[in-house]
């Protein structure tokens, strides 16, 4: 037998084999591509379901008025109480850039007299600041009897965007960290009672917020060239919050943190926190009448209408 043909049959088979073989591979190649593509597009699915079930669980502006009514009242207790006793209270503000600091500053402060709730919001220091001692120009700010100053941001820049933007060296930061313990104790001895609040915030949250920034013009104020830069250095600004907390969460001036993603949520739980922190007497209804008016004399009224503004609303 010609085992020509034979052997032209075997290289027939071969190749069919072959070609079933590529087939089943070819076949697999796009199961587990129709896998992965079904897998991605589930976690898509399932990520803005997670996203809306974070928004649907973030308070409501009616909860949140609701909520803080009755914690604005005992805001003015505490005022009275400070007023009345010589009390002197310093609150720090801190955290992540976006992270709420100025929305709970004016949550705590926007049912009480100014001449009492004081915000201290530095600027950069002048160059004549810059030759002075450290903490010197904060000092001239503490609270006096009956105050209470609030730091939206403090001496703790020493130990965040100063360590982490290199507006300081490695040894100034070093130096602040350990004299900072010893120098809040002799505030505390000296009668100030001090709060350090620490606000936290996700990245994910962080960038929703910086890009609102961005996009609307009531907000574009807030944004600055040094927020862009050190929203690229995340993790540096986390082991400098580390390191700061290691070295001066002490007994007389621990750190309380917060987590904001949901801004109302963490406003009411500052709130709460604070008043809880404070010896204060609480609110007593007060009973008073309004006196009688004078009785109406001629003419005492003078017509307004021609030094009034335009009725555009």
């Amino acid at each position: 037998m010609d085992p020509l043909p034979q052997l032209k049959h075997q290289e027939t088979g071969d190749r069919n084999r072959e070609g079933l073989v590529m087939a089943k591979n070819k076949h697999k190649k796009r199961h587990k591509h129709d896998e992965a593509t079904q897998a991605h597009n589930l976690d898509r699915i399932e990520a803005k379901e997670d996203s809306s079930k974070s928004s649907d669980t973030k308070m409501r502006e009616k909860e949140f008025q609701k909520a803080i009514r009755p914690l604005h009242g005992e805001l003015v207790a505490l005022q009275d109480w400070v007023l009345e006793t010589g009390a002197k209270i310093i609150v720090i503000f801190e955290g992540r850039d976006t992270a709420g600091k100025g929305g709970t500053i004016k949550a705590l402060t926007e049912r009480v007299s100014p001449r009492v709730f004081r915000v201290v919001a530095l600027p950069a220091p002048t160059e004549r600041e810059k030759t002075q001692m450290y903490i010197q120009r904060y000092l001239e700010r503490f609270a006096a009897a009956g105050e209470i100053v609030i730091f939206d941001r403090s001496w703790y820049n020493r130990a965040g965007v100063e360590r982490v933007m290199g507006f300081c060296t490695p040894e100034q930061t070093n130096n602040f960290l350990n004299i900072a313990p010893a120098m809040e104790k002799a505030i505390v001895d000296s009668g100030i009672i001090i709060l350090k609040y620490w606000l936290e915030v996700s990245a994910d949250e962080q960038t929703k917020r910086l890009t609102s920034r961005l996009q609307d013009p009531r907000k574009t104020w807030k944004l600055s060239a040094l927020d862009l830069q050190s929203y690229t250095r995340w993790y540096e600004y986390g082991e400098a919050r580390d390191a700061m907390f290691d070295a001066t969460h002490t007994g007389w001036a621990p750190w309380h943190v917060a987590h904001t993603d949901d801004k109302k949520r963490g406003r009411l739980n500052i709130i709460s926190h604070l008043l809880s922190s404070i010896p204060y007497a609480p609110a007593k209804p007060l009973k008073v009448e309004l006196p009688e008016r004078q009785l109406k004399v001629e003419n005492a009224e003078r017509d307004l209408a021609n030094l009034s503004i335009p009725a555009v609303f």
